[in-house]
């Protein structure tokens, strides 16, 4: 016997019933999408690993240590499956032109790819879910998109999660910052951990981000960004603040939020929560308006957020939010199986008319007794059953028998109604509305 193959540690199958759950989230997601104008855009799981590092910065993390990056065989091209999106979703719209005609408003789906330790909420391959806004430099944008995740939040009945801003400025002002940084790190050079040491010229603005406890008193006492904010940066944050208040949205400012990538600048934000433990953020994002020049194209504003599908999923399934699974709203129950290519046809018309039908299929034992078809008739969670019995068919009929949910005309809880199969498109409307 050949050896068991299982899948790659931290890349999941999904499948049922929890991928019904998926498919909930996602038809939420695209109809959010739809009422706030943004379109869908679909780009390649590989792309070329230069668009990442140039993208993402060759000292972050991802660049560093999480990357799945290959060489193609067949012509040395260097290639990585994607970490993040919204470099690919850049290098689309300057690859295809798409601001040629104005600003766009897009949004991915799909599977990211990072080599780290898997954990709760944290896999090698986790999906994602963004929203990009290409074209816009005012802060209204930004304030749309931060709205539109708190649409996203209420929709979905999560409570709990929190939004932290931040202003990280333009690359002057963030140079300026970087200098006097690197000064007080130096001087406290003694307190560093070897990741900081290691950081300290290279990446200094992801030092403050350090979850090192022994580090927090040093990190908060740091020069601050803000502090060297200049009039412009400055009033784009109170701007997107004054947004935000107008909303009623509670927010706060968190001087120590900068993200892990370095296309980041002017807003950023998270969404946290306390019930994921460590990985408490949701969904993340800012503005990145040298992206566009950073990866070869001509200069552009964007601004855009992506949240982590299986971490949404956690906390809805922490906070009794995930719905109940799909079922059919008839089974079909077929004692002989000779009846068959009579019960076929009209199964197919009660689908054609919008009513979901799962029907009851032969095993290797044959169709089974009455009673074991009623027990996974009852198991499938269908309200009705459909009996395709002998007396039945022999009268060019079908029994409906209701299962479950609330009394009415249609589903007397212990009598079985003959309706004739003449006539299925017209009771199967009144079945489904029922």
């Amino acid at each position: 016997m050949a050896d068991k193959l299982n899948a790659v540690k931290g890349m999941n199958d999904i499948a049922p019933p929890a991928s019904a759950h998926w498919e909930w989230l996602e038809d939420r997601l695209r109809a959010l999408m739809c009422r706030y104008g943004y379109r869908n855009l679909r780009t390649p799981i590989v792309e070329p690993t230069a668009l990442f590092v140039r993208g993402l910065g060759e000292v972050t993390d991802i660049v560093e240590k999480e990357m799945y990056s290959f060489e193609d065989r067949l012509n040395g091209e260097q290639l990585t499956l994607r970490p993040e999106n919204t470099a690919g979703v850049v290098r689309a719209v300057l690859e295809h032109s798409l601001l040629y005609d104005g600003p766009k408003r897009l949004y991915y789906m799909g599977p990211m790819f990072r080599h780290e330790r898997p954990q709760r909420g944290r896999y090698r391959q986790f999906h994602q879910f963004g929203a990009e806004a290409l074209g816009f430099a005012g802060p209204d944008v930004d304030a749309e998109l931060i709205v539109l995740a708190c649409d996203l939040w209420s929709e979905l009945g999560l409570t709990g999660i929190e939004l932290e801003i931040n202003s990280l400025g333009q690359p002057p002002e963030r140079l300026a910052h970087r200098q006097a940084l690197i000064a007080y790190l130096e001087a406290h050079a003694d307190q560093l951990d070897d990741e900081a040491k290691r950081r300290l010229h290279s990446n200094p603005l992801r030092i403050l981000d350090t979850k090192n406890p022994t580090m927090q008193a040093l990190v908060n006492a740091a020069p601050r960004l803000m502090d060297h904010l200049g009039t412009e940066s400055l009033d784009h944050f109170n701007r997107l603040r004054g947004l935000l208040d107008a909303h009623g949205i509670a927010y706060r400012i968190n001087p120590r939020l900068v993200r892990g990538m370095d296309y980041y600048n002017l807003s950023v934000f998270e969404f946290v929560t306390t019930q994921l433990g460590s990985q408490g953020t949701v969904c993340a994002g800012g503005r990145y308006d040298g992206l566009f020049e950073q990866i070869g194209g001509k200069a552009a504003p964007a601004v855009g957020w992506a949240l982590g599908m299986e971490r949404i999923l956690e906390l809805l399934k922490e906070q009794g939010r995930l719905p109940a699974q799909p079922a059919p709203d008839v089974y079909v129950v077929v004692p002989d199986a000779a009846h068959v290519p009579r019960v076929m046809p009209v199964l197919r018309t009660l689908r054609q008319e919008g009513v979901n039908v799962q029907m009851h299929a032969a095993g290797a034992d044959g169709m089974g007794s009455m009673k074991s078809q009623f027990k996974k008739a009852d198991a499938s969670g269908a309200r009705f059953a459909l009996i395709f019995g002998e007396q039945e068919v022999r009268q060019d009929a079908v029994a409906l028998k209701a299962l479950r949910g609330p009394r009415t005309e249609e589903s007397a809880e212990t009598v079985q109604k003959l309706l004739p199969l003449a006539g299925v498109a017209e009771w199967a409307a009144r079945l489904r509305a029922s």
